[in-house]
């Protein structure tokens, strides 16, 4: 043998022992857990709200597991006697029988003081071997590096795989079961039935909006949609601080906070700067013009009712993003980030034309559209909040002598309409009449147009053409232009209602 091939033959030895690494996993611990459980059906209770069967790396631990989950949830006791009859009998655990292998667990069993940390090892196993797959993948792929699949969309899908590891302990999405399904829309009930309101949904503040949509549903894209001047901005930010202000975090069992009544907004800002966005805000609660703020025409009062103020907004989480022309794959990338560090609950983006696809710029801007708006709705699902994104209308309103908006002023824009679980077109009939102001008093016009300036002043329409969990109508609200602020109108009998 030559002193190459010498040189070469204890290095390949070594390559092929360290070759094979066992996934992370401890027998030990699956086994004194489902022995704990077997003895005291207390322990199944102790560790289900986070550790699930497809977190044990043994396949029949699984299966014991989900089994006496299930005896233990319809009230019955789960032992080795009344699991055995659900598992297959015939099936050998080395030379034991299922029923022996149980019965040998059971007698073996720790006790339940230390089930939960027996649960808790179990999960942290599970993660690891869940981090080394992705990994894995993540390795392979860019080894590979497949034409359709540029690096940053690689990246991009890491780091979502990575955030629904993280917030569910698991990535692998798939198929979930009716049971878990119905449980869900169970607990969504009972937390609807103790919030404020009574919503099944976060409350956007404003009552008869409330009313009409159950507030804001999770995981539902709303199109908020109107010309420029209508004040659909002013309705979205009205909508983020109220929801921001009336925050309040309730601890979980695992330490993280969830809000009890409203919520942390994060609010994607293309259009103005934060600065602008605070002044609207700010003159919006103590009711002082945004103009004058701007020029400095205040007075002392003013002055020292702005200052109170902007103490308690440092305290309201809502988080602005500037960013202008961003990409829907930044924006998800930051509101994963935002979730993470400070938590979520509603996303608002105004507005959706000054966004970029994620893709190579396009002539087609149809077709970019599409993608933001398919990539806004599955951004919601995966965070869970509601997501309000504002939208331009086309300018055949204007052409038209009824001005108020209608769904297909929207298809130009291609799959908003399609994608949107809620449209909502703010509307102000007083912004045209005032338009149409005869310049001479003494016409004889002027006395007509007066009447019906009077009759639309300080109030909006918010159109709902489109809700896939409730009825469509038109909502009136009050509108305080210099204060750019809608609230609900003082006389409930405005509020017009369509089936």
């Amino acid at each position: 043998m030559n002193e190459a091939a010498r040189r070469l033959v204890p290095i390949a030895k070594d390559q092929a022992e360290a070759q094979y690494r066992e996934a992370p996993n401890n027998l030990e611990a699956e086994q004194a857990l489902l022995g704990a459980i077997l003895v005291n059906n207390d322990a199944f209770y102790r560790v289900s709200d986070f550790l699930k069967p497809v977190h044990l790396n043994e396949p029949l631990h699984r299966k014991i597991f989900e089994v006496a989950g299930d005896i233990i949830r319809m009230g019955k006791t789960a032992n080795p006697v009344t699991i055995k009859t659900f598992l297959k009998a015939d099936e050998k655990v080395g030379d034991m029988t299922v029923a022996q292998y149980l019965a040998r667990l059971a007698s073996e069993a720790v006790s339940i003081i230390n089930a939960e940390d027996y649960g808790r090892a179990i999960y942290d196993l599970a993660l690891r071997r869940s981090l080394i797959t992705i990994g894995e993948d993540m390795v392979n792929i860019a080894y590979d590096a497949p034409l359709d699949m540029p690096p940053q969309s690689q990246i991009e899908d890491a780091e979502r795989r990575l955030f629904e590891l993280a917030e569910t302990g698991r990535y692998d999405g798939g198929f979930q079961s009716f049971n878990d399904a119905v449980a869900l829309a169970i607990d969504m009930a009972g937390q609807a039935f103790e919030r404020d309101g009574s919503l099944s949904g976060i409350s956007t503040g404003i009552h008869s909006l409330d009313a009409r949509m159950g507030g804001l549903q999770r995981s539902d894209l709303i199109v908020l949609a109107g010309r420029p001047g209508m004040g659909k901005t002013s309705l979205a930010t009205n909508i983020a601080y109220n929801i921001a202000a009336s925050y309040e975090g309730e601890v979980q069992a695992d330490g993280s906070m969830k809000a009890k009544n409203g919520g942390v907004v994060g609010f994607y800002s293309l259009e103005m700067s934060s600065e602008q966005l605070a002044t609207r805000i700010i003159s919006e609660q103590t009711e002082v013009s945004s103009s004058k703020i701007r020029r400095g025409d205040i007075s002392e009062h003013d002055f020292e009712k702005l200052v109170a103020c902007s103490q308690h907004m440092q305290k309201v989480p809502l988080y602005i993003d500037q960013t202008g022309g961003i990409s829907i794959a930044q924006l998800s990338a930051r509101a994963r980030r935002l979730k993470r560090q400070r938590g979520l609950d509603c996303l608002v983006v105004d507005y959706i034309q000054l966004m970029t696809g994620s893709g190579k710029s396009s002539d087609n801007r149809v077709q970019e559209i599409t993608q933001i708006t398919t990539g806004l709705k599955a951004l919601g699902k995966e965070l869970n909040v509601p997501i309000i994104a504002l939208s331009q209308l086309s300018r055949q309103v204007e052409s038209r002598e009824d001005k108020r908006p209608q769904l297909s002023d929207l298809r130009e824009s291609g799959s908003i309409e399609q994608d949107a679980d809620v449209v909502l077109f703010v509307f102000r009939e007083e912004y045209y009449v005032k338009n149409m102001e005869p310049r001479d008093e003494f016409d004889p016009k002027y006395e007509e147009w007066k009447m019906q300036f009077e009759k639309v002043k300080g109030t909006a329409d918010v159109i709902i053409a489109k809700q896939r969990h409730g009825p469509t109508g038109t909502v009136k609200l009050a509108f305080q232009a210099e204060f750019t602020r809608f609230t609900d109108l003082a006389d409930p009998s405005f509020t017009q209602y369509e089936h």
